[in-house]
């Protein structure tokens, strides 16, 4: 086995204080900077007050990061057939489990499924391993997910997956566009930077297209509330109604683009009138046009656009809808103007650079003959495949039909994540070799793995990711590997070399890979030759100590401009045969799924305020866990109490390909008929609480993305026997119930319960029996028969270790008073009589909700303040007790207690 050169990492330990290193988290791509107190043995985390990709500003998810650092749930050793192993046996059996497949069945037998979550350097070599050396396209990745549909846009329309603007657009623009993207909670940083903005340019406009009202909403001047899937005819009518009102570029569409008579006529098409685009819509023609007025005004606008224009069967071409009006426009590359996209991943588009899907190869190259020569001939290999390989969904429906007998998944969890989750999870248990790279010891994937390998994860992790405006950023470790956790950059090279491909994988260190693809992305990349938009010319010679030393910059970063680039293609200079930007005509089209009598909701998916999503590490840090504890459905009320939903209860969301349980939220935010349920909870956390078993599996076919934000579903009310909750200071083993979610919280640990079929006395049987261990716990109980309710608590020395409460009805107590008893451990005293009531007692501390996970601040805290000093504001609140000034996510809540 070959060594790692941990030198610069091994003498960043030593000697520095400080370190600087990039979130783990989305796209944003958050410098962060970590003092380390070694006499201590503790790091202190505060955001990168020099990184521009956040000026020192971090979320309440990058704020919690060094919460997460533990080693109990962490895979510290490989495992081999359910056997705890050593490196050399564990990377033996990888290549020889490969090295069989392939000689018996080819190449295209096996497959590579990554994850946005690995570093550049590792996605560089498991995508040269796969379409170099073994020779097969099938290797994919869970930016599939999320990104497909832009990248597939940007090709079409620029020639390459370029994104032509950054971040300093935002403080420039004068109308801002947020479409799809609820950035208030997904890019908090960003989020916080049009706040700024807005603050310090009242006349700058912001508009928020999206079915929800989100938190998003809270700073818009306009809401376009459309109906699910219908952005493509939205923009279709604003290319045509900018066409009508004389706001075209002229000059710039034809000097630098081509094919604009062919997609204006298309736009007209779909363009009949106001009215009729309205209609379409679902909107108001007022608000409409407000919009449309709104774009021909303003000449710098800056569109940002995520999952939900991209999670969609025509999601390619939404994007290229919205491309097409900045283009006819000339409002792109320019300060203060153009479109820009927000990555979900910390690493989404390193892996687009490096060819870390299945329909590019590395340094935005693709699988046309002088591609393949360009990249054969750097990498001496012969083996290159002609063409594309298998995308995420057709991955694992070739696993589930035995193409696929082996797939090595890195750092990502597709049981939970994919579409139609459960046919993964069949297909994976009658997999014939599954490997998973991973840095955590459970996840719903790791559980079906032949062979387990532990990876090193955040904090450990040394090498490079790009963030959503292509600025390449270094992600250094601050602490050594845990156990025998090794680099993904080193476990494929292992492999590679077991393979018998040592010479073209013999790297040490980071730097050794970083090079090699600085020197790919720049070879024959010049005019008269193949000339991409990735370079990295400036660094093919770079060192291990500039490495060490390298500052945030936006690729391309060249020879001839060693600082980087802001901006591209405001003077045209695209990257197609001509060099002119094409415009794409685009026919709206319905999603792929549509609601019928037995299937008549939507059901939208995405994230949370808090959570990140798997919750592998989000779910570690109990202050993040508190704002959505488990599972729900946002519904409008009127649906609910058309399907008998109350607030508060458990429903069941099912669709053709599968169910899940979740509790129900009445909220106006949801347009009639349509549902959301957040993706992040697992297998692992719940019992039956995941998504994606639920989501419709059809994809967009041009980027191949699957549709997750428009599944035909139907939401019924879920009878059960009883529901309730556990509170304990200690992990339980819960007795295997319908409903299970596990909430990890401070010093304690929560479970929310119900059950169909067990009694509650069978279930309180099974709980004292995890705890009866120890003779010196005493109990307390009070039962009602008659409501079918029981409460139970137990103690030692007078302080509260466990406590479970059960009924007939959702309508329990509030956890947050009686976890906090736990938590403290303090002796109960006075609060034993009131105790099993779950009320706490007059003058008894009582936080209330939370509110601002950033300094766990909670509903009731904010309240009592508001009453007792007259608060007025957000900022007076923030001024009392902190809550809202940090990442901002919560001011809108704090708005709305102020309003009520």
């Amino acid at each position: 086995m070959s060594t790692i050169d941990l030198t610069n990492v091994t003498h960043r330990l030593d000697q520095s204080s400080s370190i600087k290193t990039t979130c783990a988290y989305c796209g944003v791509g958050c410098g962060v900077e970590i003092n380390i107190f070694k006499a201590l043995n503790y790091v202190r985390l505060k955001g990168d007050m020099d990184h521009p990709a956040n000026f020192g500003k971090l979320c309440s998810k990058g704020s919690a990061l060094t919460e997460t650092l533990e080693t109990e749930s962490r895979l510290l050793y490989p495992e081999v057939f359910g056997q705890q192993s050593d490196w050399p046996t564990a990377i033996s059996a990888v290549a020889n489990g490969l090295q069989k497949i392939i000689q018996a069945h080819g190449p295209d037998a096996v497959a590579f499924y990554g994850s946005g979550q690995l570093l550049t350097e590792d996605y560089y070599v498991a995508n040269k391993l796969m379409k170099g050396f073994i020779g097969s396209a099938n290797m994919d990745t869970n930016s599939r997910l999320c990104m497909a549909s832009t990248s597939s846009a940007h090709k079409r329309a620029f020639g390459t997956d370029t994104v032509p603007n950054c971040y300093d657009d935002l403080d420039e623009a004068e109308l801002i566009i947020l479409i799809g993207a609820n950035s208030a909670w997904c890019h908090p940083v960003l989020f916080q930077r049009i706040t700024k903005a807005k603050e310090n340019k009242p006349s700058l406009k912001i508009v928020v297209i999206d079915p929800r009202h989100t938190t998003s909403c809270d700073i818009a001047d306009v809401h376009l509330q459309i109906r699910s899937g219908s952005d493509g005819k939205l923009f279709n009518g604003l290319l045509a109604y900018l066409a009508d009102k004389g706001k075209l570029d002229h000059d710039y569409i034809d000097h630098y683009t081509e094919g604009f008579e062919d997609t204006l006529k298309s736009a007209q098409a779909d363009f009949p009138s106001l009215e009729d685009v309205a209609k379409a819509c679902g909107i108001s023609t007022e608000v409409l046009t407000t919009f449309f007025d709104l774009y021909a005004q303003n000449d710098k606008v800056v569109s940002l656009y995520s999952q939900g224009v991209n999670q969609s069967t025509s999601g390619t071409d939404k994007v290229n809808a919205i491309l097409n009006c900045h283009l006819a426009t000339g409002r792109i590359g320019k300060p203060g103007s153009g479109p820009l996209s927000l990555t979900g991943q910390p690493n989404a588009m390193g892996g687009r650079e490096v060819g870390g899907l299945a329909t590019i190869l590395a340094a935005h190259l693709g699988f046309k003959p002088e591609d393949t020569d360009i990249v054969g001939r750097f990498w001496g290999s012969n083996k290159i495949p002609k063409g594309p390989g298998l995308t995420a969904v057709e991955l694992f429906n070739a696993v589930a039909e035995g193409k696929v007998k082996a797939v090595w998944i890195m750092a990502t969890n597709p049981v939970f994540s994919l579409p139609d989750a459960d046919k993964v999870k069949a297909a994976l248990a009658a997999c014939e070799l599954v490997i998973v790279s991973d840095c955590v010891a459970r996840s719903d994937t790791l559980d079906l793995a032949d062979i387990k390998l532990p990876a090193a994860g955040w904090s450990e992790k040394d090498g490079t990711v790009t963030n959503s405006e292509r600025r390449i950023s270094r992600q250094r470790a601050f602490k050594p590997l845990s156990g025998e956790a090794r680099p993904d950059w080193w476990i494929i090279s292992e492999v590679a070399k077991a393979m018998g491909f040592a010479e073209h994988f013999n790297y040490s260190h980071p730097v050794d890979i970083f090079r090699e693809h600085a020197r790919l992305s720049a070879f024959e990349n010049h005019e008269g030759g193949k000339l991409r938009d990735f370079n990295l010319s400036a660094f093919k010679d770079i060192t291990a100590e500039e490495y060490e030393q390298l500052a945030p910059v936006q690729w391309p970063v060249t020879t001839e401009n060693p600082e980087g680039t802001a901006r591209l293609f405001s003077k045209g200079g695209f990257f197609t045969e001509n060099r002119k930007a094409k415009f794409i005509p685009v026919t709206a089209k319905p999603p792929k799924a549509l609601t019928n009598k037995h299937y008549p909701f939507v059901l939208n998916t995405g994230r949370i305020r808090d959570q990140w999503h798997s919750m592998s590490r989000t779910g570690l840090s109990a202050r993040l866990n508190l704002h959505k504890p488990e599972p729900y459905i946002d519904i409008h009320p009127e649906d609910a109490t058309s399907t008998g939903l109350s607030h508060g209860s458990l429903a069941q969301v099912e669709s053709h390909w599968g169910s899940m349980l979740a509790r129900v939220n009445h909220t106006h935010e949801c347009r009639r008929g349509n549902i959301f349920v957040p993706m992040h909870w697992t297998g692992i956390l719940t019992s039956k609480g995941r998504v994606g078993a639920v989501v419709n599996p059809f994809t967009d076919p041009l980027s191949f993305q699957p549709e997750s934000k428009h599944t035909p579903v139907r939401v019924n009310a879920w009878p059960c026997a009883w529901q309730g909750f556990v509170i304990s200071r200690d992990k339980l083993d819960m007795p295997d119930l319908d409903y299970r979610v596990d909430i990890r919280l401070e010093k304690s640990f929560r479970y929310e319960i119900a059950d169909q079929q067990q009694s509650i006395e069978q279930v309180e049987a099974q709980l004292i029996k995890c705890l009866d261990h120890d003779e010196d716990i005493s109990w307390q109980r009070l039962e009602d028969p008659a409501m079918n309710l029981l409460r139970i608590a137990g103690f030692k020395e007078d302080k509260l270790l466990f406590v479970a409460m059960f009924q007939a009805t959702h309508e329990l107590p509030a956890r947050d008073w009686l976890t906090s008893l736990i938590s403290k451990q303090e002796p109960i005293g006075e609060f034993r009589n009131s105790l099993l009531s779950g009320r706490p007692p007059a003058g008894a501390a009582d936080t209330g909700k939370q509110i601002c996970a950033c300094f766990n601040v909670g509903e009731k805290t904010i309240r009592q303040l508001i009453l007792d000093k007259g608060l007025k504001s957000a900022e007076d609140v923030g001024r009392a007790c902190k809550a809202g000034t940090n990442c901002g996510a919560c001011v809108p809540e704090i708005k709305h207690i102020l309003q009520s």
